[in-house]
């Protein structure tokens, strides 16, 4: 999967959590100000990459993900767990447990998850 550019992932989280929506509407709910310009650009460059679809309505153009958002964070964590951990998942979770101030409530989840797993 190919790897996005912050700018790209908040183009990405805006369409996986509102559905297909046009530019102006995309802009209004960047996290940051951002230019129409620079947003084409993002658009055309995610449309040329495969993971939005762009389709056209009179003389307005709509876009939506086609890239899901699971299947973007699997491949990411395990960049991550690469990068980060030498390939280990335990070393990853481990040094989350680490830094974590996580309550006895949490704890108990991640312990009934884990139990889950085996």
């Amino acid at each position: 999967m190919a790897r996005f550019t912050a700018g790209e992932l908040e183009v990405m989280r805006i369409l996986w959590e509102h559905g297909e929506m046009k530019p102006a509407e995309i802009q209004k709910l960047f996290p940051r100000p951002i230019k129409n310009a620079a947003l084409r650009s993002y658009l055309t460059i995610l449309v040329d990459k495969g993971h939005l679809a762009r389709r056209s309505k009179g003389r307005a153009f709509f876009y939506r993900a086609k890239t899901k958002r699971e299947s973007t964070f699997r491949s990411m964590l395990g960049e991550l767990v690469n990068t980060f951990c030498g390939g280990s998942s335990e070393a990853l979770l481990c040094h989350l447990l680490a830094k974590e101030k996580l309550s006895p409530e949490e704890l108990l989840e991640l312990h009934r998850a884990a139990q889950e797993k085996k």
